[in-house]
């Protein structure tokens, strides 16, 4: 548990040096004082995790980092599970169950197990080691603001963690068919989900920062701590920190990294509501239509999502058929109604409890990853189960419908912006003022000039500091 000091100290102006944060949840001001290894500051409103710090961030990441890229290599020659039914055996590998889904023409769904459990934690990791082996070494990184933001990104779309759960639910599945047999790419998988967590863990992106890109620039003058920086006309990069001076409408980027950045998620709450309206379009078929067809002795069976459940629930296997229930019905439904519901909250003047409505918001982001778990299901059962008539396991429509119904909702919680929560009312934790915005518009800072071409502000941030 990182311990994190105490609100008093975020809230209050201090002569000793310290870092002024805009809460990328609440939009409050608060100033950081200095903090120690493992020590991690809180926003006082949201308590939204402004900035912290880790012990040896370099050689611990590095290290870890290295460790789970060997994982990953392991896991991909060798066989990953064995399955023995009737005296038939066959065996698959990783790329087996990530490639099969093409020769069954679901190329789009094939892709998308490439990207997430691959393509994605590989580039992860050697951005990972680029970085901190270039700190190691004292070297210079072309496109270090690049490197940092992507690393930002690519993290929100890994899914080995999830992928790893669905293997265990394929196998529960299928235990009472067949004998199953792990091999050294299972076992490996298994050590590299463990340590992509901890190398995410131990990342310290604020040192990072620092370090890779240079210090912060320039802060804006007059900044009041305890108000909220649309307030002052300010706002923090989401990637890097920064606070910068807003001096005109439409797209900002950082003075510092050049992420692009609005004052407010552009038509954030549209958005939303559309990629919600579209799952619940793909939901109806992606309940109604099988998600694979179960072939045993030429005889075919087609499951749907609902049907797998209660097929569980006739063999006995409760935990394995509430997994999932919950993954494929309850978590989907719950996440469309708590955004949906957000949505309309944070269109109307409202002011109760906005601290309930974040914590179910990052609720949201959480749990919604966790309904690939079905899709990595059907992924792994199809790669497996091909014994010709006497037994295989084909991909049904529904699938891809489910799976693209999963996107959308993360696509969905990445739209909405949780600031809005917090603008929906007049608080009565804040007496916000809107002072007016500079007259002149002239200053040091490049981003200030309105006149500036946006290529040029973005390009300039990509090489080394």
């Amino acid at each position: 548990m990182i311990p994190h000091v105490p609100e008093s100290a975020i809230t209050t102006p201090s002569s000793s040096p310290a870092r002024l944060r805009v809460c990328h949840e609440c939009d409050l001001v608060s100033v950081v004082p200095p903090l120690g290894g493992s020590e991690a500051a809180h926003c006082p409103r949201c308590h939204h995790v402004l900035y912290s710090r880790r012990h040896c961030p370099t050689q611990q990441a590095l290290a870890v980092a290295l460790a789970a890229l060997i994982a990953l290599l392991l896991a991909l020659p060798f066989p990953f599970i064995a399955f023995e039914a009737r005296g038939v055996t066959r065996s698959i590998d990783l790329f087996d169950a990530m490639t099969v889904l093409t020769t069954q023409h679901y190329a789009m769904l094939a892709l998308l197990l490439w990207l997430v459990l691959l393509v994605l934690p590989l580039l992860f990791l050697c951005g990972v080691i680029l970085i901190h082996g270039a700190l190691l070494t004292d070297r210079r990184l072309p496109a270090p603001g690049l490197m940092m933001r992507s690393l930002r990104h690519v993290h929100r779309w890994m899914m080995a963690d999830v992928f790893l759960l669905g293997v265990l639910v394929s196998m529960v599945k299928i235990l009472s068919m067949a004998e199953i047999h792990f091999g050294i790419s299972f076992w490996a998988f298994c050590a590299f989900v463990v340590l992509m967590i901890g190398t995410v863990r131990r990342i310290d992106m604020d040192w990072l920062w620092e370090r890779m890109v240079g210090p912060e620039r320039r802060l804006p003058d007059n900044v009041v701590p305890g108000l909220t920086g649309e307030a002052q006309h300010i706002m923090g990069c989401p990637a890097c920190g920064q606070v910068n001076r807003i001096r005109r409408l439409g797209p900002h980027y950082c003075s510092r990294c050049g992420e692009r950045q609005h004052l407010r998620g552009r038509h954030s709450l549209q958005k939303t509501l559309a990629l919600l309206l579209v799952s619940v379009m793909l939901y109806i078929p992606a309940m109604a239509l099988p998600i694979m067809q179960v072939t045993s002795l030429g005889d075919g069976t087609p499951q749907t999502i609902i049907g797998g459940v209660m097929l569980l629930l006739s063999h006995g296997d409760w935990p394995i058929a509430a997994i999932i229930f919950l993954a494929s019905v309850v978590i989907p439904i719950a996440k469309i109604l708590a955004l949906g519901w957000l949505c309309l909250k944070s269109r109307r003047a409202e002011p109760w409890r906005p601290e309930i409505r974040l914590r179910l918001y990052r609720l949201t982001e959480f749990i919604g990853r966790w309904s690939m778990i079905d899709v990595f299901v059907v992924a792994l059962l199809v790669a497996l189960v091909r014994l010709g008539t006497l037994m295989s396991v084909t991909p049904g429509p529904g699938v891809l419908a489910f799976a693209a119904v999963v996107i959308l909702t993360l696509l969905a919680a990445l739209s909405f912006d949780p600031r809005l929560i917090w603008d929906a009312g007049a608080h009565r934790d804040l007496q916000l003022h809107r002072p007016a915005p500079p007259a002149d518009n002239r200053s040091d800072d490049p981003q200030d000039d309105p006149q500036q071409e946006e290529s040029h502000e973005r390009a300039r941030f990509d090489g080394p500091a």
